[in-house]
């Protein structure tokens, strides 16, 4: 089969099954309605652990109720709070080797509710803080509304802005896809 440039979120989960191995925490920082938070709950096995935030109360149900159907909800913490405090939530030394963000707004929600830049930065930078080296961040944003072209350019000014002796980020996207097209951030902490 020949080789097919795919989606920012196919990219995304790529990544993610090219770094987490059983046994490992990750955090997803934006449940909406739980697949990302399945595909890591199996990703990180019976011995590993997914952290999961939402903001919306029903994006935690929706999730709960979809991890429970899959039998991997003993591997999950879903918490009904914004991604910003997601330090709080993690046993402090616990290495975490991935966090996951999908931004804008719940599928099937209420679209005025969508994440911001204002909390999605300190989201960022507290994930950033909580990596291990090797461990990755990914982001798939969504520019096709206001607030999400928003969120995109402010993204793209911040993670230029890391220092290469740090970390590496992949930025990918379809120049030729039209302006709203999703774009996929992703950010590995360098290995010591």
């Amino acid at each position: 089969m020949a080789y097919i440039l795919r989606s920012a979120r196919w990219v995304a989960a790529d990544v993610l099954h090219q770094v987490i191995a059983p046994g490992d925490t990750v955090i997803d920082a934006t449940l909406g309605n739980g697949h990302d938070a399945a595909m890591l709950a199996q990703l990180v096995g019976e011995s590993g652990h997914v952290i999961g935030f939402d903001i919306q109360p029903d994006a935690v149900e929706r999730s709960t109720v979809s991890l429970a159907e899959k039998g991997l909800l003993a591997r999950c913490s879903l918490y009904a709070m914004g991604h910003q405090h997601m330090a709080d939530m993690v046993p402090e030394g616990t290495p975490v080797k991935a966090v996951v963000f999908n931004l804008g707004w719940l599928p099937g929600g209420n679209k005025s509710v969508t994440t911001l830049w204002e909390t999605t930065r300190i989201a960022v930078e507290t994930a950033l803080n909580l990596i291990v080296p090797g461990g990755v961040v990914t982001i798939c944003a969504y520019p096709g509304h206001e607030a999400g072209d928003r969120e995109r350019c402010a993204l793209t000014e911040y993670l230029s802005a890391l220092r290469p002796q740090q970390f590496n980020v992949l930025h990918h996207r379809f120049i030729n896809a039209g302006p709203g097209a999703p774009e996929c951030f992703v950010i590995q902490k360098n290995p010591q």
